[in-house]
């Protein structure tokens, strides 16, 4: 391939099939990074590839899927990467008690193992340049649970405690740990959802049978009317601080629900944030 400039900077994107990956990889091209972004279907690499954008495959619940990925991106890259932004992932809807702990397990190995796996990859060689932004698309849902979410909750609860340490653990090497917490966003995201709550989630025999019901309604619908959703590009921006700012923050607040259950964290009482999850969820 032809020589990269020294001064082009260099970022791996994951889940850039649609939504917010998709957005934020063509943006940056625009930009004028080298992305190198991640599908997993072969007509979304294929699309991906069509605008231009590096694509590479990653499925984050195989190790030596995140390994090869990982290799590919050394290779386009010249072995530099300055920054990785963690996005692919999926939600396995249903109550808590309805969900197998293989169905846990596979939320897990997506939304959390696997993002573990690259970014264990990626920090050595942040470490060597002595400089790196390390991203992580977290939610409002790591922040304050939502009712039949218990799976995506804990995925990006725990995302949330890991990332944190860790950008304590690299202070003063240079490398930057940075967390954005989308609300509700313009995406598939909710839609992509269903097969994987039609496969784990025994609706016909939950006592949560008709909250289902009404749930997969909006799920097919794409979450339904929701006047607080906005597109990607409301992402891409906090985004566009992470990578670029002297001083990239540690949280990354998008939308108006993720601002007012940040703040009601701080200054209210559990009883009245649970009352409002309960009116809201």
């Amino acid at each position: 391939m032809a020589t990269l400039s020294p001064t082009r900077k260099r970022i791996l994107i994951t889940g850039c099939s649609s939504g917010i990956g998709l957005h934020c990889a063509k943006r940056l091209k625009d930009d004028g990074w080298l992305v190198v972004a991640t599908a997993r279907n072969d007509n979304d690499l294929s699309m991906l590839r069509g605008l231009g954008i590096v694509a590479v495959y990653l499925d984050y619940s195989d190790e030596a899927s995140i390994k090869s990925c990982f290799d590919e991106t050394m290779g386009i890259t010249n072995g530099v990467v300055d920054a990785l932004f963690n996005n692919g992932a999926y939600g396995q809807a249903g109550a808590v008690e309805d969900l197998s702990t293989d169905a846990l397990r596979m939320q897990f190995e997506t939304n959390f193992f696997g993002w573990h796996s690259l970014t264990n990859l990626v920090v050595p060689v942040m470490r060597n340049q002595r400089s790196g932004r390390i991203v992580h698309c977290s939610s409002v849902l790591g922040l304050v649970p939502s009712r039949w979410r218990g799976a995506y909750n804990a995925s990006k609860f725990a995302l949330e405690g890991l990332a944190s340490t860790m950008r304590l653990e690299l202070a003063g090497s240079g490398v930057h740990v940075s967390l954005i917490e989308p609300g509700p966003i313009e995406s598939k995201f909710t839609i992509n959802g269903v097969s994987h709550f039609e496969k784990h989630i025994d609706r016909e025999n939950s006592v949560h049978r008709i909250e289902y019901e009404d749930q997969l309604k909006r799920m097919n619908s794409g979450g339904g009317a929701n006047r607080f959703r906005l597109e990607p590009e409301a992402v891409y921006k906090k985004l566009d601080h992470a990578l670029n700012s002297k001083k990239p923050r540690a949280h990354y607040h998008v939308t108006i629900p993720t601002t007012i259950m940040a703040l009601a964290k701080r200054f209210l009482p559990q009883s009245m944030i649970d009352a409002l999850l309960l009116k809201s969820g």
